[in-house]
């Protein structure tokens, strides 16, 4: 996928970043999209960088696990319901947003749910792109649908529910 921009800025991310393109395309495909016209960009952070992030966009002072930035406003006006397709620019091209994930708060919250790291983080990633997308779990129709959708793109992915 040559139109993923991934910004590495904390080196424990090295070894799992393999992880990455197959967790976007595989939620590209899911979606009914062609990966290579999509593009996005991940920033793979520290606790650090997040909670700076999260504070400037959310007014959350605090670490979170991943942050999604929509190029555009993608969510349905009804509740619950899956978001329309984006459509391709002049140049046949995707434009989805960014996302950054922070390797300290992915690793605890993996410890601490005795999950593996990778397992996690291919989550996490699916999770970012779903929000590119226009998905959302902010009420408890779009929160089923997010997580349904979730579990489906994992189990291509050959892992687990991890709900």
């Amino acid at each position: 996928m040559d139109t993923l921009d991934i910004v590495i800025e904390e080196d424990r991310w090295h070894s799992l970043i393999p992880l990455f393109v197959p967790s976007v395309e595989q939620t590209l495909i899911h979606a009914g999209l062609r990966p290579n016209t999509c593009e996005l960009s991940i920033l793979a952070c520290d606790d650090l960088r997040i909670a700076a992030l999260n504070t400037q966009f959310r007014d959350k002072p605090t670490p979170t696990n991943v942050l999604s930035w929509p190029a555009e406003e993608r969510a349905p006006t009804r509740r619950g319901t899956v978001p329309a397709l984006p459509e391709p620019g002049p140049d046949g091209q995707i434009e989805l947003g960014d996302i950054a994930i922070s390797f300290d708060t992915c690793t605890a919250e993996a410890a601490a749910a005795g999950k593996p790291i990778s397992a996690h983080v291919t989550h996490l990633i699916v999770h970012g792109v779903l929000h590119l997308l226009g998905y959302d779990h902010i009420d408890d129709a779009d929160a089923a649908l997010m997580e349904g959708r979730e579990v489906e793109i994992l189990g291509k992915l050959g892992l687990d529910d991890p709900y």
